[in-house]
């Protein structure tokens, strides 16, 4: 059996615990306390995990609440409801939207929809980018549809079944070749 033996006065121990026993009732001046004890280790740890959580949590809810995106460009999920207007001040509900590129008006059998969506709260627009869009539309009151789009990663959108074009600026030849 191995024994301990103490530096201070040579006394021998048969186990570690006895020594460190001896050393600390004997010798205080020559004990070196750990320095993260396990009290310590412990709130460190529940620190750290919290940080770590409050962090994790901040992250997911920035990213989820500046999610981008563009309007939908299938009918999938769409219901049998049309928009109150051909011009819309708030945005159209997404279901409705689906519908309207199905069929303008809910007309069966109808000229699919066009809808032209635009993001002022994000981008910069001119003072009468709105103006020429709702303008434009009356051009086509059977089958456009001019309405903002929140979070939209776009200024301007023009969505039709399965299609969409996106633009920085109003060009009103290119919107009428969509529309066509």
């Amino acid at each position: 059996m191995a024994t301990k033996e103490c530096k201070e006065c040579k006394k021998e121990f048969s186990s570690k615990e006895g020594l460190e026993m001896h050393n600390k009732s004997k010798h205080q001046a020559t004990v070196k306390e750990p320095f993260f004890t396990p009290v310590l280790k412990k709130k460190i740890k529940y620190i750290s995990v919290s940080v770590i959580g409050i962090v994790l949590i901040y992250l997911i809810f920035s990213s989820v609440s500046n999610i981008k995106s563009l309007p939908p460009t299938t009918m999938q999920g769409h219901i049998e409801v049309n928009p109150p207007s051909h011009i819309m001040k708030i945005p159209m509900q997404l279901a409705i939207h689906k519908h309207m590129l199905e069929h303008a008006d809910a007309v069966e059998g109808g000229r699919p929809g066009i809808i032209i969506n635009y993001n002022c709260k994000d981008y910069s627009c001119d003072n009468d980018l709105i103006e020429k869009l709702e303008f434009f539309a009356q051009k086509y009151p059977e089958h456009v549809y001019v309405a903002p789009f929140k979070n939209m990663d776009a200024k301007i959108a023009l969505t039709k079944l399965n299609q969409q074009k996106l633009l920085e600026e109003y060009n009103e030849q290119i919107i009428d070749e969509f529309v066509r």
